[in-house]
């Protein structure tokens, strides 16, 4: 018999009742004197998985009969953290408490022990018995001196240990300058993390600084290596010589992209026609990423690796080097470029009644931004200066609100949640944040797009092929039911907490629309909601009411569109994907899905980090300011106020309500003065003073002066 990880646990699990010592294991298995090195050697990484435990004393047993799992270990600035077991979302994560760490950081993959269920059979809590691997080599940090020498304090508070660095070790690290420190030992019970300075990154007073210091904290590179760059100019130059054999060719379609203002990666490109019956025929025409870079290349394996292009107030991170994604795969108007087209007939209600996907060539006649597009939906053209523009945007904008309307009525919650716009000057100094306009310009393109996606899961699903599907799961029951208890205070409720539909979610969102709780319910509600990812199951997208659902519209920016393109061309002849051939691609579809959601959650952590040191920086010439604005949330320890004047939150804490003792009213979320009987409620108009702001944390400080 073959010596396989799955066969020693399977062995250890039937012939073992405790745990044995090596000499002991190697007895019991009868492991034979010629394959104990090999032996030996399986142990080591089964102990190194989590999926075999070594005790003190040199004994080796199995977790889950010794109460024991693996995780991740994720902490909190409190001093606390959670342990997320794998795969996650299978099994509640495990509360580790304050003294419950032993030596464990932030990022860990540790073993832990199951102490108790006594909040619940749902939150387990644990203590850490094991590091099984550090995944921490280097951190960002402000340099503080100390003696000869000096400490680096972690800017992700997650990481509780400050770094101790020796004098020769300090390089030319000033105080409070912002700098990578190297980890060369790591914390124990009685000693301190300790590392090297390795870079200055510069001042944190310099606003870029903090910008570079978030990517480098979540390592994420800006450039691209040699290798990569000039993949992609090699790449790149293949648009001297377009291969159009097998294409077709819709260079005198008329198409156009509509994007945002500052976009220079146009990736999708759009078209319309009337159909007899008043039915409608659509082209989304999505660039061909994929003709320009082989599986396993250098560029494949970098855009991999990155998952996804970081988007963040005022700039970009690329997936792609910019010789692909702001040339050669851009569709700029008037120029010839590859693309891969899907048509879609609808009837005149907006029912996809069938699809065809092809290869093409597309020349766009026209490059219009969000707000071109939306004054011409809504002004028309007087002056007759957009020739056929006009006429197709109306056909589409037609299209668009019958697929919306019938979305909304039927499958999908559209939560009303603003996004920051942060304005910039020539030195990077923030002049000024607002709320971003969303308008039915960006409803046509987001609607065009769900379509093709749909298509794109259903044409591959159909043919049997294990694509990377965009799934967004139920939510869990008791978060929903801690959610309609919060509604309750505002005289709302949900239908059923246990058999909740879409249906149910959009309907109470078109109650609270325009009351003062909007947002904070439509924050509370995406809150408990599970987070939408990648995976190769399908449950469906519960958000938006879709069976099944794919990114197939963004190959630009986002390594699951590439990976269904690729696929999309591999079928397009094909009429099922053998189960021999299922099997093959099947791990890759696995490994892309899993590195995606990561890379995903890595990209939209950077973009709120990014958004709220904008924020604090904005504010940071403020303190002593007064400004009014909307109480959007309620805690133990203080309430949050939204600005009028601009898009900035802050929080008003407890500790400065100095005219009364305030209790905190968890059921209806409110503060209320015990003598008084003053009350901070959701929704209510406020004047406050910015009192504290703190940019390397990124947290606005306010206190409370008058109620409006």
């Amino acid at each position: 018999m073959k010596l396989t990880e799955e066969y020693v646990l399977n062995q250890i699990r039937k012939k073992t009742a405790r745990p044995l010592k090596l000499a002991e294991l190697m007895k019991a298995l009868a492991i034979t004197e010629p394959r104990r090195r090999e032996f030996r050697s399986l142990l080591k990484s089964l102990v190194a998985e989590g999926r075999l435990v070594k005790l003190r004393g040199g004994r080796f047993g199995m977790p889950d009969e010794m109460n024991l799992v693996s995780g991740t270990l994720k902490c909190h600035p409190g001093g606390f953290g959670f342990v997320v077991t794998e795969p996650p979302g299978e099994e509640p994560d495990i509360y580790i408490g304050k003294t419950w760490m032993e030596d464990a950081m932030h990022g860990d993959r540790v073993t832990v022990r199951i102490e108790s269920y006594h909040k619940g059979p749902d939150k387990p809590e644990g203590r850490v018995i094991r590091v099984l691997k550090r995944n921490t080599a280097s951190l960002i940090g402000t340099y503080e001196p100390f003696k000869q020498g000096g400490w680096v304090v972690p800017l992700d508070e997650k990481y509780l240990h400050d770094i101790f660095i020796v004098a020769r070790d300090k390089g030319r690290a000033r105080p409070g300058q912002v700098v990578v420190v190297e980890i060369d030992t790591y914390p124990t019970r009685r000693q301190p993390p300790t590392g090297r300075v390795t870079e200055v990154l510069g001042d944190a007073s310099d606003p870029e600084v903090e910008v570079r210091s978030i990517l480098r904290k979540h390592g994420v590179a800006r450039d691209f290596s040699p290798k990569v760059m000039k993949e992609a100019q090699q790449a790149a130059a293949k648009l001297d010589r377009l291969e159009e054999e097998g294409r077709v060719d819709l260079s005198d379609e008329f198409t156009l992209t509509i994007d945002p203002e500052r976009a220079k990666d146009y990736d999708d490109a759009v078209s319309i026609e009337t159909l007899e019956g008043g039915g409608y025929r659509l082209g989304v025409h999505i660039a061909d990423v994929s003709h320009f870079i082989p599986e396993n290349s250098a560029l494949d394996r970098e855009a991999f690796e990155r998952g996804t292009s970081v988007y963040y107030a005022d700039g970009v991170v690329p997936m792609l080097p910019f010789p692909l994604s702001n040339e050669a795969c851009s569709l700029k108007p008037g120029v010839r470029r590859l693309a891969v087209t899907v048509r879609i007939d609808f009837d005149a209600e907006g029912n996809a009644l069938q699809w065809r996907f092809f290869p093409s060539i597309i020349v766009s006649k026209r490059r219009l931004t969000y707000n071109e597009a939306w004054t011409l939906m809504d002004k028309g053209d007087p002056e007759k200066s957009h020739g056929d523009v006009l006429p197709a945007l109306q056909t589409m904008h037609r299209l668009s609100r019958i697929l919306r309307k019938r979305r909304l009525r039927s499958l999908s919650v559209n939560f009303n949640l603003p996004e920051r716009q942060v304005t910039l000057d020539g030195k990077g100094r923030v002049t000024r944040i607002t709320i971003a306009e969303h308008n039915e310009a960006h409803e046509l393109i987001e609607e065009f797009m769900l379509a093709a996606n749909q298509a794109a899961a259903q044409f591959l699903g159909e043919r049997n092929v294990p694509l990377i599907h965009r799934i967004h799961e139920k939510p869990d029951v008791d978060k929903l039911e801690h959610f309609n208890e919060f509604i309750l205070s505002f005289g709302l409720r949900l239908p059923s907490t246990s058999h909740v539909s879409s249906q149910d979610l959009q309907a109470l969102l078109q109650k609270v629309a325009h009351r003062p709780e909007e947002r904070t319910i439509n924050t509370l509600m995406l809150r408990t909601m599970k987070k939408a990812r990648y995976s190769v199951k399908d449950p469906g997208h519960f958000a938006l009411g879709f069976r099944h659902y794919a990114h197939f519209t963004s190959p630009i920016r986002r390594y699951p569109d590439l990976v269904i393109h690729r696929q999309v061309k591999a079928f397009l002849k094909k009429r099922k994907c053998s189960d021999r051939m299922r099997k093959a691609l099947l791990p890759g579809a696995e490994k892309a899905a899993e590195q995606s959601s990561m890379r995903e959650e890595r990209a939209q952590e950077i973009e709120r980090e990014i958004s709220d040191l904008r924020a604090a920086q904005f504010m940071a010439d403020k303190v002593g300011q007064s400004f009014t604005g909307l109480i959007v949330g309620v805690t133990a320890f203080g309430f949050f106020v939204e600005l009028n004047e601009a898009f900035v939150e802050g929080l008003v804490r407890i500790s400065s309500l100095t005219d009364d003792y305030y209790l905190y009213l968890e059921a209806e979320h409110r503060l209320v003065g015990q003598r008084r009987h003053r009350i901070f409620k959701i929704g209510d108009r406020v004047e406050v003073k910015v009192t504290e702001v703190d940019i390397g944390r990124r947290q606005i400080g306010f206190t409370w002066l008058k109620t409006l």
